[in-house]
């Protein structure tokens, strides 16, 4: 199953609304991109397994 994050789950002074969904590794290292040169977080592994743990699994919305 793919795994999704929504920035709008994390308030943030940007307001983002970015939506990542795709397998768990590839929106891990986007997220993770994401927060660094966005929200100004630093790279680090306390920052990448609050990223983990806050994706979920895809919804999938009827056609």
């Amino acid at each position: 199953m793919r795994k999704m994050i929504d920035c709008r789950e994390h308030p943030s002074e940007t307001h983002c609304s970015l939506v990542l969904i795709g397998e768990e590794e590839e929106v891990l290292r986007a997220a993770t991109e994401h927060a660094i040169s966005v929200h100004g977080h630093t790279d680090s592994p306390e920052l990448r397994e609050q990223l983990r743990k806050a994706l979920r699994n895809e919804v999938p919305q009827p056609a």
